[in-house]
């Protein structure tokens, strides 16, 4: 084996970089709330600048690899139309019940089989996300078109 590291490695930290830089700079615009604070644009800044980190540490680390285990394909293509279906049901139906559909199925697909842990997410996620977000940053929550819980219960 070649002391040169994969390629697949350098790929992974130069994709990583790229899609740091550009979601950087797309956190950039989001405007401040209206107070002139950062609000809505410190978690999406957060988590480009650690896209970026990840990308250098890939880069720094890489180092020749093994043939690649396929076991977890299945789970990462589930992961991503869930998260594709996510996004869409956000502007469908709204966060909340939303959020209440993915977050116990992401876990579901991470291997969490207790019942009581899959249905004790489906209730804290949405209240801990509208806390976080909605409450204290402000930020206004995604409503659904043809249907939203919060019309319902009156929150926000």
């Amino acid at each position: 084996m070649s002391p040169q590291a994969a390629p697949a490695s350098r790929a992974v930290g130069v994709a990583l970089i790229l899609i740091g830089i550009g979601a950087t700079v797309t956190s950039m615009s989001i405007g401040l709330d209206q107070y002139g604070r950062w609000g809505a644009r410190f978690f999406p800044l957060a988590g480009s600048l650690s896209l970026l980190v990840l990308g250098v540490v890939e880069l720094w680390g890489a180092k020749p690899s093994e043939p690649s285990d396929r076991r977890h394909l299945p789970a990462i293509l589930a992961l991503l139309l869930l998260s594709i279906a996510y996004v869409w049901s956000i502007s469908v139906v709204g966060y909340l019940l939303s959020t209440t559909v993915a977050a116990p199925l992401a876990l579901y697909i991470f291997g969490v089989r207790n019942p009581i842990g899959l249905c004790a997410a489906a209730v804290l996620c949405p209240a801990i996300y509208h806390t976080v977000f909605f409450v204290a940053l402000g930020v206004f929550p995604p409503l659904g078109r043809w249907f939203d819980l919060l019309d319902i219960i009156g929150g926000y």
